[in-house]
């Protein structure tokens, strides 16, 4: 296994934290680096998972129960007044991923794509049965030329990623899905840079050669090829699956590698910063920086937001990062003070 960066400590200060207007103090544990505060934006939300911000108003996605349990809800809550809330859509099964484009509300289930009006109703299913590896296909994110991207996660098919699985896909409304990318266990989050530039955090998720893989962030050109499950991590060959170290150096490097199992969920660059991403590391607790240049790739990072209990969303909103708790129930609002 290639070594890992090294986990550079920021000087962490103390949290700012205003009481939100739903009434409840965000989590007093949680810290972030001096020149930093945080706000409790929402509060009272039930597993959110992914949001959009819709003029004075945030459409959240939320689990409202268990994984598999149907529950699944759509809601817009007022930015102004967080108490007036609405449920766009309901009886959803895992919706992860949520997008606005053309006027119309897009959501991602458990392994369906779907389409509705902005002001609620019935979803129509877009694409159904996407391949998948039995936990979900992630996050949805509109490109800059109007095109939707999602990912269908990796499952392997005799000695590799099965036919169609494993791929970033992006639908131009009206027409079918391309591959923009392949080669990905779990794509489940993405942003694009204000240069145009798209980057994708990649849970390698299991063992390869009887060892665990390391969690990435990478830097996504269309057309390439990160060959999961032959390479894992940083163009490291997987002996059982037939990769080679001279395939594997073929493939795209890692931008960043996170310790197997980190669970990187969402990427967003820095509003107050465009050389800086931020990754929200789900299983680690914690959200940090990654800086976009550094003398080695793999680059290193340090902690940025730390304490937070499951971080599963990261959206650049303005001069603020919003910062989605899977477990608290909360949107976080980060500033710079």
């Amino acid at each position: 296994m290639r070594g890992r960066p090294a986990r550079s400590s920021a000087a962490l200060g103390v949290i700012v934290v205003a009481l939100g207007v739903g009434g409840s103090p965000a989590d007093p544990d949680i810290s972030v680096p001096d020149g930093f505060a945080v706000d409790e934006l929402i509060d009272g939300l039930n597993q959110p998972t992914q949001i959009v911000i819709d003029g004075d108003d945030v459409l959240i996605a939320q689990l409202n129960g268990g994984e598999d349990d149907g529950t699944g809800q759509v809601l817009r809550v007022s930015l102004e007044d967080p108490t007036q809330r609405e449920v766009l859509f309901d009886d959803l099964l895992k919706p992860t991923g949520l997008a606005l484009l053309d006027d119309e509300l897009w959501v991602m289930e458990e392994r369906t794509l779907s389409r509705g009006p902005v002001a609620g109703g019935e979803l129509e299913p877009v694409l159904a049965d996407l391949p998948y590896n039995g936990r979900s296909e992630g996050t949805l994110t509109v490109s800059p030329e109007g095109q939707l991207l999602y990912n269908t996660s990796g499952t392997i098919s005799g000695l590799g990623a099965a036919p169609g699985s494993a791929t970033l896909w992006a639908l131009t409304p009206g027409e079918d899905a391309t591959p923009l990318a392949t080669g990905f266990k779990n794509a489940y989050g993405r942003t694009f840079g204000s240069d145009g530039a798209l980057w994708q955090a990649e849970m390698s998720d299991g063992g390869y050669d009887g060892e665990p893989a390391p969690d990435e962030l990478v830097l996504v050109e269309p057309g390439d090829d990160f060959a999961w499950p032959l390479c894992i991590g940083d163009q490291q060959p997987v002996a059982f699956y037939g990769g080679t170290t001279e395939f594997c150096a073929t493939t795209p490097r890692s931008h960043a590698l996170f310790e197997p199992g980190a669970t990187p969920t969402s990427v967003a660059e820095a509003p107050w910063d465009d050389t800086v991403l931020l990754v929200a590391l789900w299983v680690e607790r914690r959200v940090v920086a990654v800086p976009k240049a550094g003398e080695e790739q793999p680059v290193a990072y340090t902690d940025f937001v730390t304490g937070i209990e499951r971080p599963q969303f990261l959206l650049a909103d303005g001069d603020r990062l919003l910062v989605v708790d899977h477990e608290g129930g909360w949107i976080l609002a980060v500033t710079e003070s």
